[in-house]
């Protein structure tokens, strides 16, 4: 018979090796969700300096995420059949300007929201929080009337004034100013600085992380938007990247080389963005959620 030393080293081992396996079953489903998340990213950064009979050729096997005959033609090919760059600065211009003056936009109102009194600031907050939950498609064509009658269509106004306020960005603001001490704004008070100096120069400088985070939901959000610019937008003059890339799909020549590597140009910047302010974001997300 087994002594009792015996059993409790068996239920040791087993153990062991139960958590052993429970790990390599977690990385096992990790690695085959990271696998598929980046297999279109790689498959299209392959397919961009691929031959373009190649790309749908090899479609569906493993040289599809191999770079055979790598060649540059594809992207030389985009300048010359469109005009990219101008795509890119509207892009950059609509997306920037959203981005920064919705910063100071949304910063003021949940600052207000969560450091202010003032009549009827629950009700108000209570509508903010409704607009979460409202899809912009509800909106939309009431929206784009709106826009035909202020004479805005065809216009850069058009697709930033209506996306500077942000339900979700005023909700950040909002939960991370709510965790800030208070005392901060007792001792600017007691120094004699009103709301805006307070705020400036006390809330700001403590807020950079909620700042990075909105910045950048913000841009991934509006620099893919393609239903609201394709309703106001019918010129190629104040057209963004994701409007330019649906019509350049359909210019003959089909070349699918040439539409892979106007989607990697496209999804370039995002990725830049994201990466540089990777930490920000992480600390701004978990410092919002926390102190929420």
């Amino acid at each position: 018979m087994k002594t009792r030393a015996q059993t409790d080293t068996s239920k040791t081992s087993a153990r062991s090796s139960l958590g052993v396996l429970a790990v390599l079953g977690k990385y096992t489903v990790v690695i085959a969700a990271v696998l598929l998340y980046i297999s279109p990213i790689m498959f299209m950064i392959v397919g961009s300096i691929k031959p373009d009979a190649k790309v749908l050729a090899e479609a569906g096997t493993l040289r599809a995420f191999v770079p055979t005959a790598a060649t540059m033609r594809n992207y030389l090919d985009v300048f010359r059949r469109v005009d990219f760059s101008r795509f890119m600065l509207n892009s950059l211009f609509i997306t920037g300007t959203i981005v920064g003056v919705g910063l100071v936009a949304n910063a003021m109102a949940g600052y207000a929201f969560a450091r202010l009194r003032w009549r009827g600031r629950s009700l108000c907050f209570v509508f903010v929080l409704s607009l979460m939950i409202l899809p912009f498609e509800a909106i939309a064509v009431p929206l784009f009337y709106q826009i035909t009658l202020f004479g805005w269509r065809d216009t850069y106004t058009a697709q930033i004034v209506p996306f500077i306020a942000n339900a979700f960005g005023i909700y950040l603001f909002y939960t991370f100013f709510n965790g800030l001490p208070p005392e901060l704004e007792e001792a600017a008070r007691t120094d004699g600085a009103g709301v805006m100096r307070t705020f400036v120069e006390i809330i700001v400088p403590n807020a950079k992380p909620v700042f990075a985070t909105v910045a950048i939901i913000t841009f991934l959000m509006y620099w893919g938007f393609f239903l609201w610019p394709l309703m106001v937008t019918s010129g190629p003059e104040v057209r963004p990247l994701p409007v330019a890339i649906a019509n350049f799909h359909t210019l003959p020549p089909l070349k699918w080389g040439d539409i892979m590597a106007f989607g990697v140009m496209m999804v370039a910047p995002v990725l830049i963005v994201f990466l540089a302010f990777q930490r920000w974001f992480v600390r701004g997300v978990a410092s919002a959620g926390v102190k929420g």
